[in-house]
């Protein structure tokens, strides 16, 4: 049956619960013990390194398309960590392989035209009753206004929730959880900020001239002598395969 958790709030208090580690997250829903994971656009892989460390039973496998990033990950091996060039639309592993699926905001990042099939390809190499673990940033907050100048996700973060609901429409999936929470986000000054959102390998973002100095003016307005403090309102929803 699904259910709703809110973890943003609680009976008692409005405020909002603060969550810097998903795997916390993760493991509420999902009891981390020696599952065989499969990350879909697994980036440089961060979490799934720490979940090995923490979760020593579990493997994972992680698919990611930006070939720069795959070379990265390629040079710096792990045990029980198998990286593969892919997407999470075409993978080239067998059926019915593992327990858990992970989608870390990657969902939106897959072709609009191609979404419903990587929902159709994730439910293939999943066991008969395997999670999928869907964590999408919701298109809202102090953070987003500066992205959405040079970056707008409004309408791929739409149409990753309208591809959601499709999947649980089409009676392969049973949706268990939809989850809130935010996830602090922290830079320095402008330059820090820059640097870590103008010069991704996934994406060619060409930010200079007059909409720079929009996105630096946008951002200036939250920075303060400690450096520019946000909040990322994020929404995972768990999925189980039917």
């Amino acid at each position: 049956m699904k259910h709703e958790v809110n973890l943003a709030e609680s009976a008692t208090t409005p405020r909002v619960r603060i969550e810097r580690d998903e795997l916390v997250i993760l493991n509420e829903l999902v009891p981390l013990e020696a599952q065989n994971v499969i990350e879909l656009g697994c980036g440089n892989a961060r979490l799934a390194r720490q979940l090995l460390e923490r979760f020593p039973r579990c493997r994972v496998t992680g698919l990611e398309v930006d070939a720069v990033q795959h070379a990265k990950n390629l040079a710096e091996p792990a045990e029980r960590l198998t990286f593969v060039a892919a997407g999470a639309q075409a993978i080239p592993l067998p059926d019915a392989q593992f327990d858990l699926a992970l989608m870390l905001k990657s969902l939106h990042h897959v072709p609009l035209e191609a979404m419903d099939t990587a929902f159709a390809e994730v439910h293939r190499v999943l066991r008969p009753g395997g999670w999928l673990y869907v964590s999408e940033p919701v298109y809202a907050g102090a953070l987003n206004e500066v992205t959405r100048l040079f970056n707008d996700e409004g309408p791929v973060r739409a149409a990753a929730q309208a591809a959601v609901n499709r999947a649980v429409a089409s009676g392969r999936w049973r949706r268990e959880a939809d989850v809130h929470f935010d996830v602090p986000v922290a830079y320095t000054d402008f330059a820090d900020f820059a640097q870590r959102m103008f010069t991704v390998t996934y994406a060619d973002r060409q930010v200079g001239g007059a909409l720079r100095e929009q996105v630096r003016e946008a951002f200036e307005r939250h920075a303060t002598p400690q450096g520019a403090r946000f909040t990322r309102p994020m929404h995972v929803t768990l999925l189980r395969s039917a």
